[in-house]
């Protein structure tokens, strides 16, 4: 399998008709100034030597509102990448807008310049959260730019927001099993952060808004991950990307921000699917020794971060040891051994069980 690049260009508050409330793109991108067409060029080939032969590489549109921009604007900005692509340079290219930004003649365009994926920042499909959040546009908004997205034979990014303004655990729940039925090619899942310069820090400092707590955001997002992952939908990011100043005491004023979120978010969900796995078997734990053998790329959630689910599953349930190991098994799977009991779980089963047992599913 090739290794598979993004070089981002980045559009902050380019074309964007309204100021959503925790919006600022010039902190968010660290960009004041327009991107022009040289730009975008000097910007794919500082990315492309930096790159393996054989990598896939799609170069993507990112932090304003790509599709509202001046229709000619779009066309220069399109017309570098799509050289490229013609080319063979790069493989794919992607843009994030607004649902009430789409229509056929703009999707016309973005064909003829071989436009890839769209995103559309939905970040709620609750009217009341959009409408709190000056959004806008409504949830129809939404249905109507995802459905002629795919018709046009696009793939379908979508992006949700947790915690927003009168957002609440089941709203937010709500919009993933929109997001579910709408079925995407990807979907990405910021928690609400508090940025400096925004009608939202203004609210915050007049005690008008409160962020959902690190927890609570690390425990809804787990939700959503597992609703996603049950339904084969795969989620490209969970978090704002940590950058110089994107981070707690510069930017970012207050909120749920984790340089590794998604990291602690599965982790949580290993936590708590392995506690609901010894529960519901009834499993005798203590002093027993328990050996977890799983792909490499789920350790380190599973150890949790500086071994913290290690820590939890010892003092909950005594075990005498634990060991996690190694093994080439499908990422979906892990073997547990607690002294001579065996099994191996099928992740994907347990994550629809629990679901299924908490009323969420």
């Amino acid at each position: 399998m090739s290794k598979h690049y993004i070089i981002p260009i980045f559009v902050p508050h380019y074309g964007c008709p309204h100021d959503c409330v925790f919006c600022n793109q010039k902190k968010i991108t660290g960009l004041s100034t327009n991107v022009t067409p040289r730009d975008v060029k000097n910007i794919i080939e500082e990315h492309l030597v930096t790159f393996k032969p054989g990598s896939t590489i799609e170069v993507a549109f990112y932090g304003g509102s790509f599709t509202a921009i001046d229709i000619d604007i779009q066309k220069e900005l399109l017309a570098i990448p799509y050289q490229y692509k013609i080319e063979g340079k790069i493989s794919g290219i992607r843009l994030s807008t607004r649902p009430d930004c789409i229509d056929k003649i703009i999707l016309r365009n973005l064909k003829d310049y071989l436009v890839d994926t769209i995103e559309l920042g939905v970040q709620s499909l609750d009217d009341s959260v959009l409408f709190a959040s000056g959004r806008g546009h409504t949830s129809k908004d939404v249905y109507k730019a995802a459905d002629l997205i795919k018709e046009f034979g696009f793939n379908l990014g979508l992006q949700m927001m947790v915690g927003l303004p009168e957002d609440t655990r089941e709203k937010t729940i709500y919009t993933c099993k929109e997001f579910i039925k709408l079925n995407p090619y990807c979907v990405r899942i910021y928690p609400t952060l508090v940025i400096k310069d925004t009608y939202l820090e203004r609210q915050f400092f007049n005690e008008k808004y409160s962020p959902v707590s690190f927890e609570e955001a690390v425990d809804t997002c787990s939700i959503l991950l597992m609703l996603f992952e049950i339904n084969s939908i795969d989620v490209i990011r969970i978090g704002l990307q940590p950058t110089e100043n994107i981070q707690l005491g510069k930017d970012v004023v207050s909120g749920p921000f984790h340089p590794a979120f998604r990291q602690m978010v599965e982790s949580n969900i290993f936590k708590l699917l392995l506690e609901y796995y010894f529960d519901i078997n009834n499993i005798k734990t203590e002093d027993k020794k328990l050996t977890i053998d799983s792909n490499s790329k789920n350790i380190s959630s599973i150890a949790g971060q500086r071994s913290s689910n290690v820590m939890h599953f010892t003092d909950r349930y005594k075990f005498s040891n634990i060991k996690i190991y190694r093994k080439e098994i499908d990422t979906n799977y892990i073997d547990i051994t607690i002294g001579e009991f065996y099994d191996k779980i099928d992740m994907k089963l347990l994550m629809e069980s629990y679901l299924k047992d908490g009323s969420i599913i």
